[in-house]
């Protein structure tokens, strides 16, 4: 049965309660309060971003301005007489022909290594991970000195064998030589043996220098590579796989080409620690003038003789090399870049 239209004093409650809450809801959304004056939004927005700037800028400059406070002090206390005297110095000439080489040397083996490992600690999850993830590490957090001696010890160790269960101790002079309490016959040591039957002598000779200096550049390479590995998707790899090529063409067609950024990367890290590296090296090769001597070794020379110009033009001549180094290779990465989005 049909029934007749309410009038409009029959309305529905629940409507009538409903409509102020709708309406007011609807004149808050659609209008807002009252204007803001824009003078004072802008005051107010702007005021907080200055106070952070200015801390942030202050204190970020705190550190820029000690860097270049450091290396203006080192300009203002030389002449360019005195450091282009204490660069023609035989000594220093050869010291600086033996940096290139065994920083260069060092950086090759640290992405020999740093590479495959990197790429392993990225890609899987083995028994042990953690344990090597730890072992990389310890180069970073280990005092230099502390390290330059442990490879000492590792090159110089007797293991003992035929007779005797005791360690023979041995004395290592700055030749590498061993004098053994125990008798040489009955025991081995790794340094005798590349010395007298591989004929590389390595303690105390330029091996030690790049030894030294691969130790330390090469957990860094390891962390910038495993960082690089880790932000390239697995993704196109395993399309690979599923495609007919097996881990290693993966690898080699996917992964690698396009880890070139972080090799670069990895590259001027382990160079530019190579070359500041100073405790193992004094440790582990010496500092003996035209034969291990560095530039690191030599500003630690110089000082030790009174030669104060000579250091700090050595000092500044390192500086120039870790710029150039470091411009270079980021102009060779920019380049690259550019190349690969012209193609």
């Amino acid at each position: 049965m049909a029934q007749p239209p309410r009038s409009e004093e029959q309305k529905d409650p629940h409507t009538d309660a409903a409509a102020p809450v709708a309406q007011a809801a609807t004149a808050t959304t659609a209008a807002p309060a009252g204007p803001v004056p824009a003078a004072v939004s802008r005051k107010s927005s702007s005021l907080p971003d200055v106070v952070f700037f200015l801390t942030m800028g202050g204190l970020s400059a705190c550190f820029i301005l000690l860097i270049v406070l450091l290396i203006v002090a080192d300009v203002m206390f030389t002449t360019p007489a005195n450091f282009w005297a204490a660069l023609t110095k035989p000594e220093i000439q050869a010291a600086f022909r033996l940096t290139l080489i065994t920083c260069t040397l060092a950086t090759i083996l640290s992405l020999w290594v740093a590479t495959p490992l990197g790429y392993l600690l990225s890609r899987y999850r083995f028994p042990g991970r953690w344990l090597v993830d730890t072992i990389v590490d310890i180069p970073v957090v280990l005092p230099p000195l502390v390290l330059g001696l442990s490879l000492l010890i590792l090159f110089h160790f007797e293991i003992p064998f035929g007779g005797g269960s005791d360690a023979a101790t041995t004395l290592v002079d700055r030749n590498g030589g061993v004098d053994s309490g125990n008798g040489a016959s009955s025991s081995w040591q790794l340094e005798r043996w590349l010395r007298d039957d591989v004929g590389f002598p390595v303690t105390y000779e330029w091996p030690a220098v790049v030894l030294a200096q691969f130790a330390v550049s090469c957990a860094f390479a390891v962390r910038t590579m495993r960082v690089t590995f880790d932000q390239i998707n697995p993704r196109a790899e395993d399309v690979a796989r599923t495609l007919g090529c097996n881990r290693a063409q993966a690898f080699l067609r996917i992964a690698l080409p396009q880890s070139w950024r972080g090799m670069i990367a990895a590259a001027t890290i382990s160079w530019a620690r190579a070359l500041g590296e100073f405790g193992p090296i004094l440790v582990f090769a010496g500092s003996t003038r035209f034969r291990t001597e560095v530039l690191s070794t030599t500003v630690f020379l110089e000082l030790s003789i009174g030669q104060l110009d000579a250091a700090v033009a050595v000092s500044l001549l390192m500086v120039g090399i870790a710029v150039g180094v470091l411009l270079g290779l980021r102009w060779l990465g920019a380049g690259v870049a550019f190349s690969a989005q012209q193609h």
